[in-house]
């Protein structure tokens, strides 16, 4: 058994990733999560920081016009 231990966000039911894993995943593939809440300040500045990992300077500059744009934002596009 391969174990990592990965960061993860709960948005609208489902726990998104953070960052990729490293540990190959199929789809559809059964793991288990052990979920640790770490509200503090500290924790909520680390996730924020990672918000933009792995993206392009094209990428982020992007996603920042979309979301200046909410009516885009917000239209379910």
């Amino acid at each position: 058994m391969t174990t990592e231990t990965m960061d993860a966000v709960f948005q609208q039911g489902a726990f998104h990733l953070v960052k990729a894993p490293s540990v190959p995943l199929r789809e559809g593939q059964r793991v288990r999560l052990v979920v640790q809440a770490d509200d503090s300040p500290e924790a909520i500045l680390a996730l924020a920081a990672d918000v933009y990992a792995g993206l392009s300077s094209q990428q982020i500059a992007e996603v920042q016009q979309i979301a200046l744009e909410r009516r885009d934002f917000f239209s379910g596009k």
